[in-house]
């Protein structure tokens, strides 16, 4: 006697699956989760065609990957010098950071000389071609199409020879074949599944929005990030001018480069003078000290931020904003053994202009000095840059590529440096050695 298709329930954080409604997700331990699957009526393909025999890899002939511009040099650098052809893109980040306003420029530029079909599943054609026309990309061969139903895309696909598909968004389209609304988990599964496929067959590039949940992930199941060939997100504010897209996978290149654009009345656009972004050139204040960080192959200079004020309360407080947390605590209490300051009883705030996020320890030395001068009340010139990583026992170590480091800080008018030590190449800039943390107290 056969077994009757039994309903289950899906978890739409993490796709953990129960043959009952569960108020809690055993796997995420997310509640309310749970939305009821209704089994699928289709059969598993039995079909046997197109099966490769298993091959030698020396005898396997690496293949040329074939990549085209998208017309935007930031975009085209995170992706690794262009579109490569065949690749399924994933693209997430914050309500109104501007992910659909980018790719409707990068579609209206391939449009030039390639049918481009964009889809939407949130906004209605009018709305699009309004966008369309402001950022004037209005172009004979870029096709509109208002859908949400996997199925009818894929016809749509089928009827004309396009190069390039943008989906807005992964999380509206649903197919037939599933019962459970869109953007549940095996929705956006099986619709990415579909769209990898599409893709990989006819060698169209496409690009998919994806939402992000609270705590800044892309919406719906992890697997979907590994399904993509590349995973881009956004990053900063949609209050701010200046948005920062940073690859997270590329299967086609590497993931240390970052995209630096600027939100204007054109839509967003490469941020040609960077440097101004990110530091100030008002006078010098307490608490202000300047570093030259390594983003992918882009040297940045940053301005490091720190208020040291007195605590009123038993426990003080320490609070961070674009550096690790711990390492700060770290270089707080090397202060307070090696400086002997008492910063145990104040209130230490530390923050990185601009919204860049530092991962590295080159700007150790930087941190230390803006706390120092707030803690002393005395300004640092804007003049004058801070490179080193600080250990535990207090010396200074080196930091790598500082010629280039210091070649970006003479470009942007820097004529001294506090560094570990001088570099291999002469340099048009005033150096001071520093070794211990000591010395940065005589230096100042």
């Amino acid at each position: 006697m056969a077994k009757k298709n039994r309903t289950s329930y899906e978890c739409q954080y993490c796709g953990y699956q129960s043959l009952k409604f569960l108020g809690k997700c055993p796997s995420c331990s997310e509640w309310d989760s749970f939305v009821e699957v209704l089994p699928s009526s289709s059969s598993p393909s039995t079909s046997s065609k197109n099966i490769q025999d298993v091959i030698s890899i020396v005898d396997i002939e690496i293949e040329e990957i074939e990549r085209y511009s998208t017309g935007d040099s930031e975009l085209d650098l995170v992706l690794g010098g262009g579109i490569v052809k065949g690749s399924l893109i994933l693209i997430g980040g914050s309500p109104g950071i501007g992910k659909s306003t980018l790719l409707l420029k990068v579609a209206g530029y391939l449009a030039k000389e390639r049918n481009i079909l964009y889809i939407s599943g949130e906004e209605s054609l009018s709305q699009i071609k309004l966008r369309a026309d402001r950022l004037g990309v209005s172009e004979k061969s870029l096709y509109l199409f208002s859908e949400i139903e996997f199925e009818k895309i894929r016809e749509k696909i089928e009827e004309r020879d396009y190069s390039t598909l943008i989906i807005d968004s992964i999380q509206t389209i649903y197919t037939n074949s599933l019962s459970s609304a869109p953007g549940s988990v095996s929705q956006v599964r099986a619709v990415t599944f579909e769209l990898m496929r599409i893709a990989k067959e006819r060698g169209i590039s496409i690009f998919v929005i994806g939402h992000i949940t609270k705590d800044g992930a892309i919406a719906g199941p992890r697997v979907l990030e590994h399904m993509v060939d590349v995973v881009l997100y956004f990053e900063g504010e949609a209050s701010r001018e200046l948005r920062i897209l940073r690859g997270f996978k590329n299967r086609f290149g590497t993931t240390s480069e970052i995209g630096l654009f600027e939100m204007g009345e054109r839509g967003l656009v490469s941020a040609k003078n960077i440097a101004s972004k990110f530091i100030s050139k008002s006078q010098p204040q307490p608490g202000s000290a300047l570093t030259v960080i390594i983003e992918g192959s882009r040297p940045l200079i940053i301005e490091v931020q720190a208020l040291i004020t007195e605590s009123f309360t038993p426990n003080s407080k320490r609070s961070v904003n674009g550096f690790d947390y711990n390492r700060l605590n770290m270089l707080l209490a090397l202060l307070e053994r090696r400086l002997g300051l008492p910063l145990n009883r104040y209130d230490v705030f530390v923050n990185i202009t601009g919204g860049i996020r530092i991962d590295e320890t080159a700007s150790d030395l930087a941190i230390l000095a803006s706390i120092i001068s707030s803690f002393k009340d005395r300004p640092l010139s804007k003049e004058t840059i801070f490179l080193g990583e600080v250990s535990l026992i207090g010396d200074i170590r080196g930091v790598p590529s500082l010629d280039i480091r210091l070649r970006e800080a003479i470009s942007q008018g820097i004529k001294r440096a506090i560094v570990p030590k001088k570099p291999m190449e002469q340099l048009d800039i005033a150096l001071f050695e520093v070794d211990e943390v000591e010395k940065i107290i005589d230096w100042m």
